[in-house]
């Protein structure tokens, strides 16, 4: 019983230090990230597999600097970069964060309506975009922080139903260990493509300001001033876990669709309610369901996420008040960008753009924007006037020079190939 009741109580209290990582990470498996990982395992079936375990300790580095800059500094990224860097920098992240993070909610919220018409064919996709559009603008609104930060933390539960639909069907573990550890490229337009939007859709700069930003507001909440060694080494077990759950999403989601949809003959996904419906001939309605059910839970975690990151980004370039600790009337310009951003998101269905060409051109724009965030980050997690004691340590440079390579690489030939062919 003793040895029952410590581990009922070292688990509580890991969910207790679980919270912004968490929800970062849970928040990156949007339905644009679920859109992009079913294409992905459609058209080239287990091959990408790999791409789940070569950026787990890539993003879990650039996401715990983040944090670390936003706990040490009291800031966020933007307000940390306008208080030591150039304004041109700034103005040049702006540029082009709002338009790819715009277009991520609007494919959240298209996503989440496509599947909710599916769920209920009696009721158009459209009535449920704006329904959730609304029950999320009332949850950020009139919601206080601390009641945010549990909903959210509770609806990245949502996604462990991604664990179970693989196991609904059988797996050829050979196959599915091959496309694990074994690299596969395929120097193709459309591969590249696909290998730029998974990147850019897991190592996402919005992630980068949000992560920053809701550092600093946990430490409002709790009243802390100064951070010591037991705050860092929450703040990594938190953003590890978060990092390497959102990485098991992705390659469960990975898995599901490479082997049902790939094996069914169904390569081409286009939507995410594609992705949903396609299961339900191949592996029966319970996966289909859940598949769907997963969706509208994503969505409803990652786009007060999505909007929260830009609005944070504004307020603090400019300098305006910011803060979902804070009462509308208290920080209206703030809570307004957040309006906007929905609805702007919201409008894209009645302006044409289809919601799989908007999350493909923001995962591109996130994989050619992310090389030069990361090597700001790197700078500022470097930097000893900014820093103080608590700059990079040997792995956590490492691993984001990797990361800065690795993105950069992927960047330059994405852009070749476009214009080469």
């Amino acid at each position: 019983m003793k040895t029952t009741q410590k581990l009922s109580i070292k688990l509580l209290r890991f969910w207790k230090i679980l919270g912004p990582g968490l929800i970062t990470g849970s928040s990156d498996d949007d339905p644009s990230g679920i859109a992009t990982y079913s294409q992905a395992g459609a058209a080239y079936g287990l091959s990408t597999l790999w791409t789940a375990l070569i950026t787990f300790p890539l993003m879990a580095a650039i996401q715990e600097m983040c944090a670390r800059i936003g706990m040490v500094t009291s800031k966020g990224l933007a307000g940390t970069l306008r208080t030591h860097y150039s304004k041109p920098i700034m103005y040049l992240m702006l540029l082009f964060s709002f338009p790819a993070i715009v277009m991520n909610i609007g494919a959240d919220i298209a996503g989440m309506g496509a599947v909710g018409n599916l769920l209920f064919p009696s009721f158009k996709a459209t009535y449920f975009s704006i329904f959730f559009t609304v029950i999320l603008l009332i949850m950020i609104i009139f919601l206080p922080y601390h009641k945010i930060a549990s909903v959210l933390k509770y609806l990245c539960l949502v996604l462990l139903v991604y664990l179970a639909v693989p196991f609904l069907y059988k797996q050829d573990l050979m196959a599915v260990l091959k496309g694990t550890f074994i690299p596969t490229i395929k120097f193709d337009k459309n591969f590249i493509n696909i290998l730029v939007a998974i990147l850019g859709t897991t190592i996402s700069p919005y992630l980068f300001f949000w992560q920053a930003t809701i550092e600093v507001e946990e430490m409002k909440k709790k009243k802390i001033v100064m951070v010591n060694k037991r705050m860092l080494h929450d703040m990594k077990q938190d953003v590890n876990f978060g990092m390497l759950f959102s990485n098991v999403v992705m390659f469960f989601i990975i898995l599901t669709t490479g082997t049902v949809l790939f094996k069914g003959g169904i390569n081409q996904i286009d939507t995410v309610e594609q992705a949903a419906q396609a299961l339900k001939p191949l592996a029966g309605e319970f996966a289909y369901i859940l598949f769907a059910i997963g969706v509208i839970g994503t969505g409803l975690l990652a786009i007060p996420v999505l909007c929260g990151s830009l609005s944070y980004i504004f307020t603090e370039t400019f300098g305006w008040r910011d803060g979902l600790d804070k009462k509308f009337l208290q920080a209206k310009t703030f809570y307004t960008i957040i309006a906007i951003s929905l609805f702007l998101g919201l409008m894209m269905h009645y302006l044409g753009l289809s919601p799989i060409k908007a999350l493909i051109y923001s995962a591109i724009l996130y994989g050619l924007t992310a090389p030069v965030l990361i090597a700001i980050i790197l700078h500022i997690s470097n930097n000893k006037t900014i820093m103080g004691e608590h700059t990079n340590g040997r792995r956590s440079n490492i691993l984001g020079f990797l990361t800065l390579i690795l993105m950069t690489a992927t960047a330059v030939l994405l852009i070749y190939i476009q214009f080469s062919h």
